[in-house]
């Protein structure tokens, strides 16, 4: 199916919640709504699925003008934050009740409902009752009665965020290929820049009820089309530093000139960004050297983010593996002039790295 969203805005009161904004989720695929808490992703959700009707614009699907129909005369499945289940039906019935809606019966209804309990590894309960199960467990029955629905259109508001960390990354994977075997257009709203990356499809960045951007993930990612969405989209947020052209390059405020082919006049100041995951304390040829003092060392995970205080200014660095860095230890950070990005005065993107970023997804095991 295609949802259009069309010039769609959401006020209450003198609040706006929603800027009138155009969205066209891809048929088939998975599109993620990123953005920080209050973005906006939950009130564009709830007009996508018809709870709420938007203040201006319109919502179609299938080029059918659906602005004013209820979500019950709607084929939508929605998951949210907090689990929604059926108190006094078993796990199996939960999973059960919207192939029963449409006439499933006998062995196919069986062989469905335990295929997705599998999946979500809840089949060891699928006797009991919801309120038998942990609040993780719980969320993982209403995410397999969604699933089950098999609806053209599936919206799930950060379904992942009441599991703990192991079973929300194996259950990442899971979804994945739930989505691409399936044919429904699916809308997931994540303020994780790392899930949106692991999900893959599309992604639109939300700020402050502001659609920034929206396209491929891996090319949102990389081109970011403004210090919003790049901020919106780095975890921990990119390092974002003052400069200007100089003659064959940029020259950080106190630093170093970085070889840059930029835009504009000399003298003209800009933004350079550099991702955590940039930065390296191991030296490779044509690197830029900036020095500084460790502020505070955080492992997480298989990663440590290192804080370091620099001349050129705060500096936030991702570096793979656990280092043991005390507060005040000397340390240079390296870092390849085609890593770095560059924004204008307005905060729009001038240049971006030429060569994809490494792999590693934002924020690492965070």
């Amino acid at each position: 199916m295609q949802l259009t969203l069309e010039g769609i805005g959401k006020r209450v009161g003198a609040e706006t919640w929603l800027h009138d904004m155009t969205l066209a989720p891809q048929p088939g695929a998975v599109t993620v709504l990123l953005g920080a808490t209050q973005a906006g992703k939950t009130s564009l959700m709830r007009i996508m699925a018809g709870l709420d009707a938007p203040t201006t614009g319109r919502v179609r699907v299938d080029g059918r003008d659906v602005t004013g129909t209820p979500v019950r005369e709607r084929n939508v499945a929605m998951v949210y934050q907090q689990f929604i289940n059926y108190p006094s039906m078993t796990v199996f019935d939960n999973i059960a009740s919207p192939l029963k809606l449409r006439g499933d019966r006998g062995d196919a209804l069986q062989r469905r409902v335990r295929e997705i309990a599998a999946r979500l590894h809840i089949e060891v309960f699928l006797d009991r009752l919801p309120a038998a199960l942990s609040g993780g467990q719980q969320q993982r029955v209403a995410l397999a009665r969604a699933l089950a629905k098999d609806a053209p259109l599936m919206l799930l508001d950060e379904p992942l965020v009441n599991l703990d960390y192991k079973l929300r990354e194996e259950l990442r994977e899971e979804l994945t290929q739930l989505f691409a075997a399936g044919q429904s257009t699916v809308v997931y709203a994540t303020t994780e820049p790392g899930e949106a990356l692991l999900l893959g499809g599309y992604t639109a960045v939300l700020d402050a009820g502001e659609l920034l951007q929206y396209g491929p993930t891996a090319e949102v990612f990389h081109r970011p089309k403004s210090i919003r969405v790049a901020r919106a989209f780095s975890d921990p947020p990119m390092n974002l530093l003052p400069a200007q052209i100089v003659a064959g390059g940029a020259q950080l405020r106190g630093g170093p000139v970085l070889p840059m082919a930029l835009p504009g006049a000399v003298g003209r100041t800009l933004t350079l960004g550099i991702r955590a995951g940039a930065l390296r304390l191991a030296s490779r040829p044509g690197d830029i050297t900036l020095p500084g003092l460790v502020e505070l060392a955080e492992i997480s995970g298989s990663d440590t983010f290192v804080h370091v205080h620099t001349l050129v200014g705060e500096l936030v660095a991702q570096l793979t593996g656990v280092h043991d860095l005390a507060i005040g230890t000397a340390v240079t950070l390296q870092v390849s002039p085609a890593q770095v990005y560059a924004f204008d005065t307005a905060g729009d993107l001038l240049l971006a790295p030429q060569r994809p970023q490494r792999p590693q997804t934002p924020g690492g095991t965070r």
